[in-house]
Order: C-alpha cells, then structure tokens, then sequence
C-alpha cells in the first residue's frame, strides 16, 4: 500500500484515491428486466446453422452522460474506484457512438494447429476472412471474398461462416472474431457486470488502472469474462482479455486478446485481437487448437463528394502552348493511356482501404528495385513505382509500371536480398511487356462497391509469362549487388516449399498469380536448387520470418511503416516460428506523445535475429 502511495502522490489528482479501498462493489443503475446481450457466436458444430446476432434493443439510447472528448476534458477527475467505474461506462458508450457510422475493414488471419515434437504447434492449415465490419446499430459484416450463393438459409450461412465446408468439426464464423472489439456492444454497465479492481500496470507508455469483469448471475448468455486495462488520463479502455460466458449447446466462445490504439484525440479504436485455442500438455484431447490474429483498418476511409470540391483550394499550372505540345504520337498515347489506367486502379484500391498511401516503405522497396534497374542498365519510358497491399496473403501483381507487394509478404521476408527476389520478378514482367491493366483506363470499370473489389480487379499473367518473367529476374539478379546474397532467397523459396500444403489460405492470391500451385512453390523455385539445406535446428538459419515482423500497418488512415522492434534471441528451433501467427503486444502511447498518427505504436512481435 505504501509503494502505491508512493506512485500516486506525484499527482494531484490521485492522492484521495490513494486514500481509499482499492477493492469496490458493483452498485445497480437500472432495471434488472433489461433485454439481454446479444451472442457473439464464434464457432458452431456443422450440423448447426449459424445464428445471427440480434441487433441493438431499437429503444436503447446512448447514455445522457456521454461527453465529447473537449468535455471529457473539463470534468473533474474521479476520486473513488465508484467514480472511475462510472467513466468508463460512460467513455466505452461514447467510442460506440463515435464509432457507429464508420464501417473499418476486418481481416482475420487464423492457423488451426497440430503439434510437432521438434517445433512444437504448427499450422495443420488455415483460413482468412477479409470483409467490412458495420458499426451503425449493431455488429455486422460484409465479406471481400465471398460468393454469391442463391437460396434462402445457405446464402446467410455461407456469409456468417466464410465457406468453410462440413470436413471441419468447427466452422470458423468471422462475425465472431470481430464481436471481440467490445466487452459488450449494448449493455456495459453495472446492472450486468461486477468490476474488481486488480492493480496499476503500465502498457509501454500508459499507466493503467486494471479491473477484473464477471457478469452478474443473470445477466444472461454472451457476457464478457475477464480484464479490461484502462488509461488512467481520461479512463478510455485501452485492452480487454478474456472470453464470453455461458455459451449455449451448440456455440463456442474463443478467447481473446483485444487491443486499441490512440490515433486520434480522444478515442482509442479497436486495432488488433489475438485469438487462441488448445492444449498441448501430456494428456490433453483437443477438441479444437488455433492461432488467429485479426487487424481493423481504414477507420477514416473517405469518398469526395461534389461539396468537397467546393472547399478544396485548386492551383493551375502554367499551360505549354507550343505547338509541339498539343497532340500526343501513336506511341505516346498508348503510353498515356497505360498511365491512366494505372493511376485508375492505384486509386481504387487505396479508396477501398486494399492499398497504402504513398509512404517511406514504398521508398524502401523502391531502392531496391532502382538498385536492380542501375546495375542492369535497364532504362524505360516511364518510371516503376512500388506500392504495398494493406493484407496479409503473400501476393503481389504489377499494374503498369507500378509493382504491388501485400504487407503479410515484405512481414515474413527474411532479409534484403529475398525481397530483391520478390521485386525482380514483378520488375522482370515490366521489362518484357507484359503489360496488365490497360482496360481499367475506362473509368467505368471503377464504378463497383469496395466488398466487390476482387470481383472486379484482376492482374493475373497465363503461364509462359510468368516462366519468362521468373527466367528473366535471375538473369537480373545474377547482375545486381544482390547476387551474393540469393542463398537466403533460395532458403526462403524451401521453407515456403515445406509449409506450403498447410498454408493454402495465406498463398492464394486475390489480384495477382499464386506464388504456389496445389501445394508446390512455382515462383522463383530455381533459386532453391544452389541454396543450403535446411536445417530447422540451425539457430542462425532464419529463412522465414513470422506474421507482422515487418510491416506495421496504422488503422487510421492505413499508412504502413516498417516495424522498429528489437532483435530478440533465437534460443530453439521453436523460436523461429515462419508464416505463423503470434500474439500481438504494441507499446502503448498517447496521441499527444508522438509527432504523427502513423508512429504511435512499436510492435514487440516475436522477430528473429537476423
């Protein structure tokens, strides 16, 4: 008690709560006949069909105490652990109003697993969801990759459950894995939950008040069960780990580990929820084991509208009326229109939150492929660009001059000279001419919804380019200041090679040509054959890096930037984990603490000496 008293005299605003108990007791507000929550239903038996959640009592009103952030402000700080209660009731219920018109993206990346007595548990195989969540009145989703299917019942089961097929014991709802945003979407409060409070911890730089949750005895199914960590400035829930409770017959919780991010003044929105399942100790019968990590994105996604036109400051530029500038040659107007239809689809993308803006991760890749370029004496009409696809499936695609390579790919890329190999064979298909993408010049063909974007986009070359292309980049290669350095990609191309049949989710492309075909490495696959063996029980062998031990991705306004986490030291094969799936742990900071929203975290991600 004194070391906590010793913490806290340091402010003001502390010293008579540090005077208090620091146990409390939940207290009623309201009527005990309230409806109950709504189930946020993971995972049901197959013989089940998935049931929706209910959405919000249309009574239910967001709370009178509710405050804008400038409000928040001038209240007086809490003096009793009653009085904190009370603000974080009222701060969760003024995120959820904040957050009910915006509709985020959602992925969810999961391995089920299966354990191997020298690494440990290892993807079995896997699955990814990838659609937009629905804040308004209740949760809901639209999905990016599902199909239309015809037919009351089967269509609604196959949105909820992503077209998982009845081999599985459980089917994967990804409605499920983004109810975990919240503790409870419509009834947080004290007529359903107990809070008991634990003690102060900080999470990187926020101090946090940390309380234990447990629903009432009749609060009803669904109910959170578990910790919540709250910022001790203006009582914001910061992180929440746990699971539901009382589940019916034929659901399954998953537990959870749900963090948020200050990117903004005033709130702290739901950016990453780790998820895990199973147990490998002697004995123990699984009935179900995974790792998932699911990431939100593009909170602030926005579509220009004609009054926005009306407020943006426009300069024109000087007009070259030499005669020789008027009309465009055969040639160069081919070239025009491939820049039209290059910039078309950039935009696109970046609208539908599938594409990063322009920033330093794109200067990276650029080097490399200017390094390439230089030293191979290649000289084209117009510039290569490089961009980064904001998801996690290992994929790129060329569109024009402009390479795109997915963040889940540069993540588990080892070291320079792999990421050369990946970039080379993009730049190769430009070299050649295999120019893609010309038809989206027609304006038209941008005019589809973003849950219909690869339904409507698609980059793909037929076989006898993509073997030239290969062909063509280790010619490049050999010559650039990356030859020396193509054992790491050719160890790469073999631990790709070992984990590709369990990985089918996270090698299928969804613009551009699969880097694997039924189970085999395809792409670049004869740089595996001068490459040393390989050799899991070799600690300074690192061929694959784990998901997220590059590229951080800010789910605001989905810039990325290159994470800057220690090195940590590989002390078993089980260490190195390649294409796997970890938990999540950024360094906490307040918007106010950093220069820019895209550096307010440090992903502390398990990330191999390299």
């Amino acid at each position: 008690m004194l070391e906590i008293m010793r913490d806290v005299m340091s402010n003001r605003n502390w010293i008579i709560l540090a005077l208090l108990a620091v146990t409390m007791t939940a207290v009623a507000q309201q009527s005990a006949s309230a409806p109950q929550n709504p189930q946020p239903v993971a995972a049901a038996q197959p013989e089940q069909t998935a049931a929706q959640p209910s959405a919000a009592p249309s009574g239910q009103a967001q709370s009178d105490q509710s405050q804008s952030p400038q409000a928040q402000a001038n209240l007086a700080p809490p003096t009793t652990m009653d009085q904190v209660v009370d603000r974080v009731i009222m701060r969760e219920k003024e995120l959820i109003k904040f957050l009910s018109p915006r509709t985020p993206i959602v992925e969810t990346y999961l391995q089920n697993l299966t354990q191997d007595p020298q690494l440990g548990p290892i993807p079995q195989d896997d699955h990814y969801f990838l659609g937009r969540m629905d804040l308004s009145d209740s949760i809901d989703r639209s999905d990016y990759l599902q199909e239309k299917v015809k037919g009351e019942g089967e269509g609604m089961e196959k949105r909820l459950l992503g077209g998982i097929t009845k081999r599985f014991k459980f089917q994967y709802q990804p409605l499920g894995f983004s109810w975990m945003i919240f503790a409870d979407r419509n009834e947080f409060d004290r007529q359903h939950y107990n809070f008991h409070y634990a003690r102060r911890e900080f999470l990187g730089d926020v101090r946090c008040l940390v309380f234990d949750l447990t629903p009432k005895k009749d609060a009803g199914r669904g109910r959170f069960l578990g910790r919540i960590w709250i910022e001790d400035q203006d009582f914001n829930i910061v992180r929440l780990n746990g699971t539901y409770a009382r589940p019916s017959r034929n659901s399954y919780y998953y537990h959870m580990d749900s963090w948020r991010l200050n990117l903004i003044p005033g709130y702290w929105v739901p950016a990453y929820i780790y998820s895990e399942e199973g147990d490998f100790t002697a004995g123990a019968k699984n009935k179900i084991a995974f790792k998932a990590q699911t990431r939100m994105w593009g909170y602030n996604l926005k579509t220009g509208t004609a009054n926005d036109e009306l407020t943006q400051i426009r300069v024109d530029s000087v007009k070259d009326e030499t005669p020789s500038a008027q009309d465009a040659s055969p040639l160069a107007a081919e070239r025009e229109w491939q820049q039209q239809a290059e910039d078309n689809v950039l935009e696109r993308l970046e609208r539908a939150g599938l594409l990063a803006p322009a920033g330093d991760v794109d200067k990276i890749l650029q080097t490399v492929v200017n390094n390439i370029e230089i030293t191979n004496n290649i000289e084209l009409p117009r510039p290569v660009r490089t961009r980064v696809l904001t998801t996690s499936p290992l994929e790129t695609f060329s569109v024009g001059n402009t390479i795109v390579v997915s963040r889940g790919l540069i993540d588990v890329l080892p070291d320079e000279g792999s990421l050369a190999m990946v970039l080379s064979h993009e730049l190769a298909h430009i070299v050649l001419g295999h120019n893609l993408g010309s038809q989206y010049a027609f304006n038209d063909r941008m005019l589809f919804s973003d849950d219909a974007t690869y339904q409507n986009l698609g980059f793909k070359h037929i076989p006898e380019e993509e073997a030239a292309a290969d062909k063509k980049a280790v010619e490049m290669l050999k010559a650039s200041p990356y030859a020396q350095k193509l054992d790491s990609a050719g160890l790469f191309i073999k631990a790709l090679q070992k984990r590709a049949p369990q990985l089918s989710a996270l090698l299928q492309a969804h613009l551009g040509n699969n880097i694997t075909d039924n189970g085999t490495v395809t792409r670049m696959a004869q740089l595996a054959n001068s490459a040393p063996a390989l050799d899991w029980n070799k600690l300074d062998q690192i061929a694959a890096l784990p998901l997220g031990g590059r590229v951080k991705l800010n789910p605001w306004d989905d810039r990325v930037e290159i994470v800057k986490a220690q090195p940590v030291a590989i002390t078993s094969a089980r260490d190195k984990m390649p294409f796997e799936v970890t938990p999540f742990f950024p360094r906490l900071a307040r918007y106010s603490a950093v220069s820019t929203a895209a550096a307010t975290t440090a992903d502390a991600s398990p990330t191999p000496t390299n």
